[in-house]
């Protein structure tokens, strides 16, 4: 193997076969006609990327994994003369191609499912209003014990509190013409045959299996569509990419695209863009989980995307919304233009939380928005066993 051999743009390979061919840094950046910062950048990318792949000779790896693949660990066994002799590599699937591969299990899935029946239409509406129902790092599928955590969680737990809080924010907010069904990200604890956390494979405690968990998750998060249409006359889904359900939010988004295919009153933002927005009025509401950009930071990604950037434009009052660490700003950060607030979760702590020393207040939002006026109400509920 050469280092050209993993390269990924014109320009990588360039640099690359002449690096293989021994040239020094600086004359590879003459005969290039790039600036030797550049070449030295280029190769690092390169280098980390056969890294990745299995394949570094200063690290003793020769082996490289197959297509698809990264490595996610190497034993080597040396003899008394320090030469190789053996050498064991473990691989794992990319991170893309696990989305990419559940995209299309899902996408097989939801072929073969029926639409839901259309809810009536309630009668009365106020036009100027929206609620937004917000759940944000719910985490379905975990598991805590109340002797370790201070408080159990489990699934009947999480779907009795679910419907128990979203009954209570339906019936203290107004008839608003439009809802918004934030799952706000981490709606589910794990998103693999294994319950781990997607990115750094770190073990969680679970409460039941994955094919259980997809089944459970779809359940809720439909029926709870199917709830809001009795109050209100539209509904839009927004199902945030979080840090805990990289790939199951992708799903869940496919699936509920596919069940309320037929019905107009519902819309699902199934973009994969871990920044969403919606425009009502003079108000623009954005959308963030919190686990790639820091509350400060989002005023200005919202003004700068271009996808963004005439909704920002056009709006009076811009209310930005997070969640990922599990409680609420005390104070709103009012900057850069706009309101950003983190939002506290209803789930109780798992034990990673709890030997952290983590606390933190459990509850949820409804926030009503006025066309004009911006915030006009809200509504916070509480597990029981927190009264």
């Amino acid at each position: 193997m050469k280092l050209s051999d993993f390269a990924t743009t014109p320009t990588q390979k360039l640099v690359a076969e002449k690096a293989d061919e021994g040239k020094a840094r600086q004359d590879i950046a003459d005969e290039l006609d790039i600036s030797l910062r550049s070449v030295q950048r280029t190769l690092q990318r390169i280098k980390r990327n056969a890294s990745r792949k299995g394949w570094d000779e200063d690290a003793d790896l020769t082996h490289p994994v197959g297509a698809n693949q990264v490595l996610k660990g190497a034993s080597t066994l040396y003899d008394e003369e320090g030469k190789v002799r053996l050498q064991w590599v473990k691989s794992q699937p990319e991170i893309e191609d696990k989305v990419e591969a559940f995209t299309r299990v899902v996408e097989e899935l939801t072929t073969g499912l029926k639409p839901l029946s259309v809810v009536k239409p309630p009668k009365h509406n106020d036009l100027d209003l929206l609620t937004l129902y917000t759940f944000t790092d719910y985490h379905l599928g975990a598991l805590a014990q109340a002797k370790e955590t201070g408080a159990d969680w489990d699934v009947k737990i999480a779907e009795k509190t679910l419907w128990t809080a979203l009954t209570q924010m339906m019936e203290s907010s107004p008839s608003s013409q439009t809802a918004i069904f934030n799952l706000q990200g981490d709606w589910q604890h794990f998103d693999s045959l294994e319950a781990v956390t997607p990115t750094s494979g770190h073990l969680l405690d679970a409460d039941t299996r994955l094919e259980k968990l997809v089944e459970l998750s779809i359940k809720l998060a439909m029926s709870s569509v199917n709830e809001l249409l009795k109050k209100h006359l539209k509904v839009k889904v927004i199902i945030c990419e979080g840090n805990h359900d990289i790939t199951s939010s992708v799903f869940l988004r496919k699936t509920l695209k596919t069940v309320f295919a037929n019905n107009d009153r519902v819309e699902v933002d199934d973009t994969s863009f871990p920044y969403y927005a919606h425009k009502h009025g003079d108000i623009m509401l954005g959308f963030h989980h919190g686990h790639k950009k820091k509350n400060k930071d989002l005023p200005a990604l919202f003004a700068s995307e271009p996808r963004y950037r005439e909704m920002w434009g056009a709006s009076k009052y811009t209310y930005i919304h997070t969640g990922h660490y599990h409680h609420a700003e005390q104070d709103m950060a009012e900057a850069g233009g706009a309101i950003v607030e983190r939002h506290p979760t209803l789930a109780a702590r798992d034990a990673y939380a709890a030997r952290g020393g983590w606390v933190s207040w459990r509850a949820a939002r409804a926030i009503t928005y006025h066309n004009k006026r911006g915030e006009v109400q809200r509504v916070t509920v509480v597990p029981e066993e927190e009264v």
